[in-house]
């Protein structure tokens, strides 16, 4: 399999020689994971953070009466773990599963750890992704008080735009908060707004 697309993602950001591409492909773990399949259940250590090459993960937690709070969608081209549990190495409060049939690299925290010494550039991509990881879930904190679903629903449009016809819509509607009659509602004025 290869890892273009992984080097692709990386190159945005960071330049790696042929040399330190191939290192790379020697600590990367590829991995198929059916639609419905987990990566992560909660009380789980985290281990691997995962780069998605097909398909879709989601991180989400579920509440004491049951009800599933989604964290983060993850389609091609997105990296997804439990953060927490994979720099802490404790055990995470996160659910991590297939929505579609996907394909992942895996790179455990001690190949990531062992790639930094032998590749400095990587340890900079990486402060890149959490750093945007970080700014994105305080916005998304910020957004969720002080927004309208209307505008949620906006902001998910613009991070998500592949995942806006390939997801339930039961799936959306955990993640901005409303019900999936609600957004229902929502789509159906956006539709009649881009008509007139």
């Amino acid at each position: 399999m290869s890892v273009q697309k992984l080097i692709d993602s990386l190159q945005k950001h960071i330049h790696l020689s042929n040399t330190e591409q191939e290192m790379l492909s020697d600590f990367l773990v590829f991995k198929a994971i059916k639609k419905r399949q987990f990566l992560l259940h909660e009380g789980q250590v985290a281990k691997e953070v995962a780069f998605v090459i097909s398909g879709c993960l989601r991180s989400y937690s579920i509440d004491p009466n049951g009800f599933e709070h989604i964290l983060q969608f993850a389609p091609e081209g997105w990296w997804i773990t439990d953060m927490y549990s994979f720099i802490s190495e404790q055990e995470g409060h996160l659910n991590i599963d297939a929505l579609m049939d996907t394909e992942v690299y895996l790179l455990s925290r001690k190949n990531q750890l062992a790639l930094f010494d032998k590749i400095p550039a990587l340890e900079r991509y990486f402060r890149i992704v959490t750093e945007n990881s970080l700014v994105s879930s305080r916005q998304r904190l910020v957004d969720s008080l002080s927004l309208t679903a209307s505008q949620r629903y906006g902001n998910f449009c613009n991070t998500y735009p592949t995942l806006i016809h390939d997801l339930p819509q039961k799936l959306i509607a955990s993640y901005i908060g409303v019900t999936p009659e609600f957004l229902s509602k929502l789509r159906n004025e956006r539709s009649k707004v881009k008509i007139s």
